[in-house]
């Protein structure tokens, strides 16, 4: 294969180069390996890759002419320049190969602050007995070495990790060979399985959605046995409770399989006593509070594409030691209603909502969650369905009451007739009248009132409330929190999603719909000029995504060691973006 053939894929891919993107190799083509932090983002300057290894490098590739940039996803690269084709993409986890213009150059450098201090490390640069040249950056001290090999016709080059100098240099020697148009070929490959749009710059957002889910997959690793999600290789690197089931949604629609995969080893992180922890790590290491409960959601959705009851059947009892779990262990007041965990944290008060930061949990109480709830009497429904599909009648009789008793809690405690809207609920009794997105989620409900609906969706229009340049703000701008910070104002595409699926679940499909044309158009946007798919949004729609704060004001420089920042090429927000595409398209035929 050659150039020409590879031209032939160029229609329609993501062609944005930009500070923050993700560029590592994806499980979806081979082996993975966390621990090594052998992972990339896009640096500030021309085609700069900065490795997150403990002890960071720089990989500077430079040319007089920056080009056009004709393909940039997770692993590849390609651009056009005055002196011909500058590329890099991943050979293996631990190994990249390149090719530089005429006028090109590669460089290799430690970067992090005071490491002219540190123990171990090592970088130098010899000429090799063929003519060409071998920079090596080795950190004694960590256990690692990254070899740069810039072959004798100064044009090919290829990057590789090892646990020692032997190792690197070897990767690094024998990549060469490779055939690097065979390769990104290979490395294209997946985007055959991907729909195509029939509008060309839709088509293209759509594509480096896929990229995002794909370069956020990894092989099985240590106590992971199968393939699995990250919210993003840097900085998070674990696999998380309800991001992995958004990430599902959008594989189903590309390899079902590898759905499904990302799922039972969320299910197989269950701990003795039935809960399910919202992060795990490789090693084996796991977080001791869980995270919304919409895994049967997942599995049910995932059993609409491959049929296998036999994968019904291994979850269920899975799903339900989680949900007793839950409603033996937040339920306080045995209420029939559910609270979050509370944390010390002022900047982290519930990470088990996943709503970090809200105003909600502001003052540190315990409150009977309106989105907990819904999500757990949702998820029972599910339950239900699951049994019923597996023969098991009386399980799913038992779920659908259980459902049923929740919801019934839910309508009649935590809505206010006179504001038209959920809430959570004090331990007093008293409504705790923060208003946030969470009091939308009771629209997944099956047993909504139609009058309620139509009073939700003046909440959502109303603009001194939810009705936003950009909706759905995460908090309302009529309360004195509001800001562009995280979970106190910006948009999420998460709890968009929630909203749409929310929508359709109540009749109202017109609404739906022009809630996820909005979705679209926002991340779309911003993709556009960044070149990545950003965690959230400025609702008032003025303030772009890097500018946002994040528990915090943003710093002047992106740098995640010193402050994570509005993530880049967030898995979530690219899977659901790829599901609200998919989704749209099919709708109108």
């Amino acid at each position: 294969m050659g150039p020409d053939s590879l031209a032939s894929s160029w229609s329609n891919m993501p062609d944005r180069w930009g500070e923050g993107a993700l560029f590592a190799f994806s499980g979806l083509d081979g082996e993975t390996d966390t621990r090594s932090q052998f992972v990339a983002t896009v640096g500030s300057e021309g085609y700069d890759l900065l490795i997150h290894t403990p002890t960071r490098r720089l990989l500077k590739l430079r040319t007089t002419d920056f080009g056009k940039v004709r393909i940039s996803t997770g692993d590849l690269l390609i651009s056009e320049t005055d002196g011909g084709e500058m590329m890099m993409t991943y050979a293996a986890w631990h190994t990249l190969i390149g090719h530089l213009p005429v006028d090109g150059d590669v460089d290799l450098s430690f970067v992090d602050d005071g490491i002219e201090n540190s123990y171990g490390l090592t970088l130098r640069t010899e000429v090799r007995s063929d003519g060409g040249k071998l920079t090596i950056t080795e950190d004694a001290g960590k256990g690692d070495v990254i070899a740069l090999l810039l072959a004798p016709d100064e044009r090919s080059w290829t990057l590789a990790f090892g646990t020692y100098l032997a190792e690197a240099t070897f990767r690094a020697v024998d990549a060469l060979r490779l055939d690097r148009h065979q390769t990104a070929e290979e490395r294209l490959s997946v985007y055959a399985n991907l729909p195509e749009l029939r509008d060309p710059s839709r088509a293209k957002l759509l594509k480096k959605c896929l990229s995002v889910m794909k370069v956020n997959t990894l092989s099985a690793e240590a106590s992971i046995g199968q393939t699995w999600s990250t919210p993003d290789r840097v900085p998070h690197r674990a696999m998380w409770l309800w991001d992995s089931v958004f990430h599902s949604f959008a594989m189903n629609r590309i390899h079902s399989d590898t759905s499904w995969k990302f799922l039972q080893s969320v299910l197989e992180t269950q701990q003795q006593g039935g809960m399910i922890p919202h992060m795990s790590r490789a090693d084996g290491t796991v977080s001791s509070i869980t995270q919304p409960p919409i895994l049967a959601w997942g599995v049910w959705e995932n059993f609409r594409y491959t049929k296998r009851r036999t994968d019904l059947a291994y979850a269920l009892p899975r799903l339900e030691l989680y949900m007793e779990w839950i409603l033996t262990h937040r339920d306080d007041n045995q209420n029939g209603l559910l609270e979050w965990m509370i944390e010390g944290n002022p900047l982290c008060r519930s990470g088990e909502s996943g709503m970090d930061n809200s105003p909600r949990f502001d003052e540190a109480a315990q409150l009977d969650a309106v989105d907990f709830s819904s999500y757990a009497a949702a998820d029972m429904t599910y339950m239900s369905r699951i049994a019923e599909e597996l023969g098991d009648n009386e399980r799913s009789l038992l779920w659908s009451r259980r459902s049923t008793a929740m919801s019934a809690n839910i309508h009649s405690k935590l809505w206010d007739e006179e504001d038209g809207f959920y809430y959570d609920l004090a331990m007093n009794g008293s409504m705790s009248k923060v208003k946030a997105v969470s009091g939308f989620m009771p629209m997944l409900l099956e047993d909504l009132e139609e009058t309620r609906t139509e009073r939700l969706l003046a909440m959502l229009h109303d603009p001194k409330h939810f009705g936003t340049a950009l909706p759905v703000p995460s908090t309302a701008v009529s309360e004195v929190t509001y800001s562009r910070d995280m979970w106190r104002g910006p948009v999420w595409i998460s709890t968009n999603y929630l909203i749409i699926t929310g929508l359709r679940k109540q009749g109202k499909e017109e609404e739906a719909n022009k809630l996820a044309e909005r979705t679209i158009a926002a991340v779309k946007f911003w993709y556009e000029r960044h070149g990545v798919i950003f965690e959230y949004f400025d609702a008032d729609d003025k303030t772009s995504p890097p500018a946002c704060s994040r528990k915090g004001p943003p710093l002047h420089v992106y740098d995640i060691r010193r402050k994570i920042d509005v993530i880049r090429d967030f898995h979530w927000s690219a899977a659901l973006t790829a599901c609200l595409l998919l989704d749209l398209q099919a709708l109108s035929g």
